[in-house]
């Protein structure tokens, strides 16, 4: 374990990690049930739903480091767990306007 410990593993870096694993594994299986076929939406391109996966994560990436630069990574509540309580980030906001966005662009684009 220490060949990856230059890396934060906190439990929102491994609940990203595993979503995106499961994104990926759900993207795989659709592909291989239900083909796809490229739709022409609001940005008047052919995309399919891989071209669309790659637009969120990019827009994810982007919200994320706007809400770091603007707003912060600080406490926006504290859990009763455990004797220090559970901390809840203010990333969390960021990360339900990055679903909501995927949401967006996935019907849209």
């Amino acid at each position: 374990m220490e060949s990856i410990a230059w890396m934060a593993w906190t439990l929102p870096t491994a609940i990203f990690f595993a979503a995106l694993a499961c994104t990926l594994l759900v993207m795989t299986w659709l592909a291989a049930v239900y083909p796809e076929a490229e739709r022409v939406g609001v940005l008047r391109i052919p995309t399919t739903r891989g071209d669309r996966l790659f637009i969120s994560l990019i827009a994810a990436a982007v919200i994320h480091l706007a809400w770091i630069g603007l707003v912060g990574t600080d406490a926006i509540a504290t859990l009763p767990i455990g004797e220090e309580g559970f901390e809840i980030s203010s990333l969390w906001l960021a990360s339900g306007i990055s679903l909501v966005t995927a949401a967006l662009i996935f019907r849209t684009v």
